[in-house]
């Protein structure tokens, strides 16, 4: 029996193609949502993913405000942040997010599901979230990405 032999070829910047990506997020679960912007985000759709370099697109997520969340989890989930400081622990329940800043909820998510070390970071500077159905990535032509 003959032995075939193929090479695997490991991503580089030569053949990497970035595309732009739009996520309207108006009656999205944010979960399920966010896990698939950060597959796309990592480059795991490719088929020439390699797990050591950043092959991933970028991703516009539009309408954040308009985000669902399923069960008690708009009263129940929260958002911790703590400065460090003395009494600088601050806690905000996910209604209390959605009205202020629905961005970071986004943002946090997805920033959960990327790698924490310099190529995650790398990757998570891809994600542009905007509240409303306005963005100034008109120029780059996004696909709008399907669930």
């Amino acid at each position: 029996m003959r032995h075939l032999s193929f090479k695997t070829q490991s991503a580089n910047e030569k053949i990497v193609s970035r595309d732009w990506y739009m996520v309207d997020a108006t009656n999205q679960t944010l979960g399920r949502m966010t896990s698939r912007i950060a597959t796309v985000l990592r480059g795991k759709h490719k088929a020439y993913y390699t797990p050591h370099f950043d092959c991933g697109d970028y991703v516009i997520v539009v309408n954040s405000s308009k985000v669902v969340l399923t069960g008690n989890k708009m009263e129940d989930k929260e958002y911790i942040t703590y400065s460090g400081y003395p009494g600088g622990q601050k806690i905000a329940t996910a209604k209390v997010m959605i009205n202020n800043r629905p961005n970071v909820m986004i943002e946090r998510a997805v920033k959960g599901m990327l790698p924490k070390n310099r190529l995650g970071r790398a990757m998570y500077k891809k994600l542009f979230v905007y509240e409303g159905a306005e963005h100034p990535h008109k120029a780059q032509q996004p696909k709008d990405m399907k669930f």
